[in-house]
């Protein structure tokens, strides 16, 4: 029964990302009608417009079926990746694609690292110390943090850190894996600022609201070692809720790596987005945005089921 419960709660998120992921994909592909213009003039782009190449791209985009049979046939395509040609570069938007996310990926995993890790640390030391200075000085500082958009953040520390101080890199994602951690470190600093601070305030606020529970005054009382209490206790039980969190912490992070990209000047899906937008590269923006529609989803579908896993009454209230 409890595991029948689990798989029809696993299946119900996954149903709902899959009807989600079919809505966008449906508004993805509508924006080659809704953008002003004749479809073939926007996927002309600068190309001279002749007989010939109208020709070409009303049979490549089958522009000439009904609009039903245009988009099932681009989303057989989108399942396998294949999204057409960039109107820009005229080379396939999936082999571009494939070129940058690695790093658009290692950088936001990068700065989700620096996000918990700090906020963590720095939300479990507010909460220890609270009513303290150390407690108000950290609440302040993330105010600050949670106050400072990426791009405001990445232009003070790419002007401090690396043209003043030269401490690090100032544009470019480097070349081997060192390297490249080496040279995303202020992006991932600068991407990380804002939902670091989330998560030390969210993080304060649980712990407290643990520190006053019975069962840890219970455990205490039983003379167990304040290292044992916080981890077997407190921690277990209060950082249950950062998890829910963590899902609107790594939308924010493809979001926010749009803006920090282009600021480092990192080639990134990010940056590919923002070339597409400004030449109107409709395929690149129709591969490009899925893509991150499904990395967010995906995002989200994580953050549930490691839910499910870390707290057993969401587990009982799936299994009835």
């Amino acid at each position: 029964m409890g595991l029948s419960g689990i798989a029809y709660f696993i299946a119900r998120r996954v149903l709902t990302l899959v009807v989600m992921l079919f809505v966008i994909s449906v508004l993805i592909f509508s924006l080659l009608y809704l953008a002003p213009g004749n479809a073939v003039d926007i996927l002309l782009g600068a190309r001279p417009r002749t007989p010939e190449t109208v020709k070409l791209l009303t049979e490549q985009y089958h522009l000439d079926e009904p609009f039903l049979a245009q988009y099932w046939i681009w989303l057989k395509g989108a399942l396998h990746f294949d999204f057409g040609e960039s109107i820009q570069t005229t080379l396939p938007v999936a082999h571009q694609i494939k070129e940058r996310l690695p790093t658009s990926l290692l950088l936001a995993a990068y700065a989700f690292v620096l996000e918990m890790s700090f906020g963590l640390l720095f939300g479990i030391l507010a909460a220890r110390k609270r009513r303290t200075g150390v407690d108000r000085g950290i609440v302040a500082i993330s105010v600050v943090g949670v106050s400072t958009p990426a791009f405001v953040s990445g232009v003070l520390m790419l002007f401090a850190f690396a043209v003043q101080l030269r401490w690090f890199p100032a544009f470019g994602a480097g070349e081997g894996f060192m390297d490249e951690v080496w040279h995303l470190t202020l992006p991932a600093i600068s991407l990380a600022i804002v939902g670091t601070a989330y998560i030390v305030k969210h993080t304060r606020a649980a712990v407290i609201s643990v520190l006053d529970q019975d069962y840890v005054t219970f455990a205490r009382a039983r003379g167990l070692s304040s290292v044992s209490v916080m981890l077997g206790y407190i921690l277990r039980n209060s950082l249950i809720s950062v998890l829910g969190l963590s899902a609107m912490i790594l939308s924010f992070l493809v979001v926010g790596a749009v803006i920090v990209e282009t600021t480092f000047s990192i080639s990134g899906i990010g940056q590919l987005l923002v070339q597409a937008a400004t030449s109107q590269d409709l395929p690149m923006i129709q591969g490009v945005g899925i893509l991150v529609a499904a990395i967010v989803m995906i995002a989200n579908l994580a953050a549930d089921l490691a839910y499910l896993a870390f707290d057993p009454r969401i587990r009982l209230r799936s299994a009835k």
